[in-house]
């Protein structure tokens, strides 16, 4: 199966994908570099994610999209904006635009994944798994993830790959790391499409 994979990060939705050919798309060229480090059988494109599907989308059969999610979820709204006084942002629309490009426009199984945001979603989304929305075009069982310790780990070094970001470039490295999709979820989603 042809995979695009888009806005890469260092790959943790990946992780379980194997004897697929998978492009991934990541625009931070250091966060690119770890990603074809851990999978350098996949091919791997530094650019904006959003254009890429828009021009690439009927070139693959599973196209999985996972837009940024800082301005739609709970913790930068709570923590951030209310309690610590960060600037209020719009959320990022790329997330809703991309759903409906794919339920009308492409004919093969897509995924667009994000946190469950601070408001009550726009478009209903397929399941929650874990910490997670995902909307789909096909039937993805509910499984209830082990909640998440993404926020008790502080050190690089407590992290799956952490040792592969340590000695990047990347300027946030443990941002990087918390942002990543947990690999279970990746493989439960994968078997199902």
């Amino acid at each position: 199966m042809k995979i695009l994979n888009l806005y890469a990060g260092i790959g943790g939705n990946r992780a379980s994908w194997q004897g697929h050919s998978v492009t991934a798309v990541e625009n931070d060229l250091a966060i690119a570099q770890v990603y074809s480090k851990l999978y350098p059988e996949d091919r791997v494109i530094v650019g904006d994610a959003h254009d890429y599907l828009l021009n690439n989308y009927q070139d693959f059969d599973f196209i999985w999209s996972s837009p940024p999610c800082q301005s739609h979820g709970q913790y930068r709204y709570n923590v951030g904006v209310r309690a610590k006084g960060y600037k209020a942002l719009y959320p990022d629309m790329t997330l809703y635009q991309e759903i409906i490009f794919l339920t009308y426009y492409f004919a093969g199984k897509w995924v667009v994944e994000n946190v469950k945001p601070y408001y009550t979603p726009l478009i209903k989304p397929s399941v929650q798994l874990g910490r997670h929305l995902v909307w789909a075009n096909f039937t993805i069982p509910q499984v209830d993830f082990a909640a998440s310790d993404i926020r008790s780990k502080n050190k690089i070094s407590d992290y799956k790959d952490g040792e592969a970001v340590a000695g990047s470039r990347i300027k946030n490295k443990r941002q990087v790391l918390r942002n990543m999709v947990d690999p279970e979820m990746g493989a439960h989603i994968i078997r199902h499409v």
